[in-house]
């Protein structure tokens, strides 16, 4: 007597099913190599470097660094060292405290160091010698100013002035005039020795110059000889421009 066995129908995915088969394992794609097989590949097929010449850069590398690290400190350290100089030199140590004024005659000492910017002792680092010398340039006497510094606290002034050579009448008064015709001066009395200088319009100010119509009496003055200088008493100028000159009575 035979048995059949009849046999068992496999399990099928219920057509009613919508979820897709679950994979457990990455796809992978046949003839593709991830990067670290490409890395590996790349280091294997590699030539090999001597020991001796990777130390070598390695030193190299490091003796970079340390140059750079100086330089870096060798910066810090002059930026320190200038930024504690400017403030140790506008410390009052290294004020402009003593002015020394030579060459001045009718120009008072306390007036060329107001003119200078000196009179309140500012930091001799912040003095400018250049402008100093012009500004004290701009006073009526003075022809020429030179200023330089002295270390630690002190500041020479050197001036030439200038020399009267002749004297201009005005109300109330006469004043010094040079061969430029700068006015320097005013006084009450008319000076000896001194032409006089006539001119039309009026006189300035000290400090300032007479009007270009007083030119051609100033060119005279400039121009008579030494010897002949001193028989001149006046030199007048009249509005048209012209010069004349009367000798002196003996």
């Amino acid at each position: 007597m035979s048995t059949t066995t009849a046999a068992r129908p496999k399990k099928q995915q219920s057509a009613n099913s919508d979820e897709p088969r679950r994979r457990w394992w990455p796809r992978r794609r046949v003839g593709v190599a991830t990067d670290r097989e490409r890395g590996a590949s790349r280091r294997a097929s590699a030539p090999r470097v001597d020991p001796r010449i990777s130390a070598r850069r390695a030193e190299v590398t490091r003796r970079q660094g340390r140059r750079r690290l100086a330089v870096l400190v060798a910066v810090v350290v002059l930026a320190g060292a200038a930024v504690g100089s400017w403030f140790l030199l506008h410390t009052p140590m290294f004020s402009a405290k003593v002015v020394t004024v030579e060459g001045a005659v009718h120009t008072p000492a306390a007036s060329v160091a107001a003119a200078a910017g000196l009179a309140s002792h500012p930091p001799l680092l912040d003095v400018n010698t250049g402008a100093a010398a012009t500004a004290i340039e701009a006073l009526p006497w003075v022809k020429s100013a030179q200023v330089r510094r002295s270390w630690p606290d002190g500041v020479r002034i050197t001036l030439t002035e200038r020399t009267p050579a002749a004297v201009v009448a005005h109300t109330g008064g006469f004043d010094l005039v040079d061969a430029t015709g700068r006015v320097l001066a005013s006084q009450p009395s008319a000076p000896s020795g001194l032409v006089h200088l006539v001119v039309p319009g009026t006189v300035p100010a000290a400090g300032a110059s007479l009007s270009p119509a007083a030119a051609p009496g100033l060119a005279v003055l400039t121009s008579l000889p030494a010897a002949f200088a001193a028989q001149v008493s006046t030199v007048s100028v009249d509005a048209t421009a012209r010069s004349a000159w009367r000798s002196r009575r003996r």
